[in-house]
């Protein structure tokens, strides 16, 4: 039985509303990070949230989603476990305290909200055409991103 408490964990955050190459991104790093062994966390809804766990799934990764709302039922198809909070976006901070590493991709204001959290938990993070404040490390690529993340 493979004992998931010690696979990495890597949220992958972002704009629910992106264009098409951060939505190309995003399934990418979720790909390389399934091929990577790790479980992807992220907010469970559209966007750059179901384009990662859907490249994720796609690879035969682990993914979970950690819902604003109350319904479970409201996740992206690629959602392989459901969390619903009720939180609203008080659930960024779930979404970053249950993971290794983020990696942002694209974004508004939510997903600088989760870096902020990610950064006050000290999480390593990783930019993808985000954000470029202090304690993000920005990244070429998806696989950079991935590598970063994982490393």
């Amino acid at each position: 039985m493979i004992d998931l408490r010690k696979r990495t964990r890597v949220a992958v955050i972002g704009g629910s509303r992106a264009d098409r190459e951060a939505l190309a991104q995003a399934a990418e790093v979720g790909r390389l990070l399934a091929a990577g062994g790790a479980v992807l966390v992220c907010g469970g809804l559209g966007g750059v949230m179901e384009a990662a766990a859907r490249g994720a799934r796609d690879a035969g990764g682990l993914t979970v989603g950690i819902l604003p709302g109350a319904d479970p039922a409201a996740a992206n198809p690629s959602i392989d476990l459901p969390i619903a909070t009720g939180l609203g976006y008080a659930r960024n901070s779930l979404v970053v305290l249950n993971a290794d590493a983020v990696i942002a991709v694209d974004g508004e204001y939510g997903t600088l909200s989760e870096i902020a959290y990610a950064l006050i938990y000290g999480k390593r993070v990783v930019g993808l055409g985000t954000w470029e404040i202090g304690g993000v490390t920005p990244a070429r690529d998806p696989a950079e991103a991935v590598r970063l993340a994982l490393g």
